[in-house]
């Protein structure tokens, strides 16, 4: 009874803390909320008066001061109109004085001209959009304007034309952009599927280290055409493969024979190792799995090419014997290409970037998180348009290439021909 008695104790006490806490919390809460609000109100007030201001100082400049007689002015006061100005992401209408000039017509102030041509609300939206605010929560996640200004241009619609408008202008950028002084030494493709079609993605990576998004293309299926238009548009636009460069890709074969057309012998293809590695197990029971996963890593581990095909060969021949025929089948079909990276002796972290597709599917990644609010998909250029901020917000937080100063290693070992699949070896 007296341990029940102890126990109780503290729960006693603590309920008895809890409203106390509540009664000095809340209207410290209540306090801190208003005390945002009042200062929001005050700054867009402080900028209100600080606009009046520069609209008084260009009508002195022009028209001279107000009550005095000047025999010179060129320009006269006329009243006042409404204006309409950009302002903390929408638009409002503040009172503007008018100058007529004494010859005839009336002349626009310079700050008032100024503030129109800066136009920051499309970019406003586009970065409340990035930040996961819906076009229908625009309104809601802006500071409310002072009181007895109007301000309009933050509806849902609203929200959408500055939106389309923002980025319709950087998919321009993006699809056009010049890539003739890019010196590629790797090229990475790759597919993203939205509203049942796909956008096909090419990212590089220069001698420097440097990752580069070199464009996309919509079609209805990553198929060889799609891939093939991608690579020659690429081309189009200036990119120069004087010599060998290293292709990492996911297997597709629609990707393998865009490669093989547009480059040919210039394309060394490397299959990305965990993409390969999902299929073969995908063929397996959840019994084998582990196993065969454990082996395909110590394989890929390996310090030369030779001794890892010679470990793929080892678990090849274990799947056939097992009756894993489509494991089997999996494992053949591009082993050797999941080698490529082996035969040119990089170092460890240069190596380990290159075997696998990661930067791309990063990249896509970052893609589908940012048109992740798009509940309707209304046509292809909306699917290229958000896919194009996509990659351009993901391109801002690019970082060189683990290993990078070991490139040069690699350009060495494409120009040597050190990858040059032994025929007889993989017949074997």
């Amino acid at each position: 009874m007296k341990n029940r008695a102890n126990r109780g104790l503290p729960a006693q006490v603590g309920a008895g803390l809890l409203p106390t806490a509540q009664q000095l919390l809340l209207p410290m809460i209540e306090g801190i909320v208003h005390t945002r609000r009042e200062l929001f109100a005050w700054i867009q007030q402080v900028g209100i008066n600080a606009l009046q201001e520069l609209f008084e100082l260009d009508v002195v400049e022009m028209a001279g001061a107000k009550g005095k007689h000047c025999p010179a002015r060129s320009h006269y006061r006329w009243g006042a109109a409404p204006i309409v100005l950009p302002f903390g992401g929408q638009r409002i209408t503040v009172p503007c004085p008018r100058v007529r000039a004494v010859r005839g017509g009336e002349a626009q102030l310079r700050s008032a001209r100024h503030f129109r041509s800066v136009d920051a609300v499309p970019a406003r939206v586009l970065n409340q959009i990035l930040l996961g605010v819906s076009t229908r929560g625009y309104r809601h996640s802006l500071e409310p304007v002072p009181a007895g200004i109007s301000a309009r241009g933050a509806s849902k619609s609203a929200a959408s034309r500055h939106l389309i408008a923002r980025m319709s202008g950087q998919l321009r950028e993006q699809l056009r952009r010049r890539l003739d002084q890019l010196d590629l030494l790797v090229l990475m493709v790759d597919g993203i599927e939205i509203a049942h079609r796909t956008v096909v993605v090419a990212l590089g990576i220069l001698a420097d280290g440097r990752k580069v998004v070199l464009g996309l293309w919509l079609g209805s299926t990553e198929n060889a055409a799609l891939c093939t238009s991608l690579l020659n548009d690429l081309l189009e636009r200036g990119l120069k493969v004087d010599g060998r460069i290293l292709c990492v890709i996911d297997g597709g074969r629609g990707i393998r024979k865009a490669l093989e057309d547009v480059f040919g012998d210039l394309a060394v293809v490397q299959r990305c190792r965990v993409h390969k590695k999902r299929n073969i197990l995908d063929h397996l029971p959840p019994t084998r799995k582990a196993y065969v996963s454990r082996m395909l890593t110590e394989a890929w581990r390996s310090d030369s090419a030779t001794l890892a095909r010679r470990r793929l060969k080892t678990l090849l021949q274990w799947l056939e014997s097992n009756g894993e025929n489509g494991a089997a089948g999996s494992l053949r079909e591009g082993m050797e290409e999941t080698l490529t990276v082996a035969k040119l002796d990089l170092p460890g972290a240069l190596r380990t970037f290159l075997v696998t597709t990661n930067a791309i599917e990063n990249l896509i990644g970052t893609s589908r998180r940012i048109s992740r609010n798009v509940k309707r998909w209304r046509s292809g250029e909306m699917i290229v348009r958000w896919t194009a901020i996509g990659l351009a917000q993901a391109e801002k937080n690019f970082r060189r290439v683990r290993g990078y100063r070991h490139l040069p290693l690699l350009v060495r070992a494409l120009r040597q021909d050190a990858v040059k699949i032994d025929r007889t070896e993989e017949a074997a």
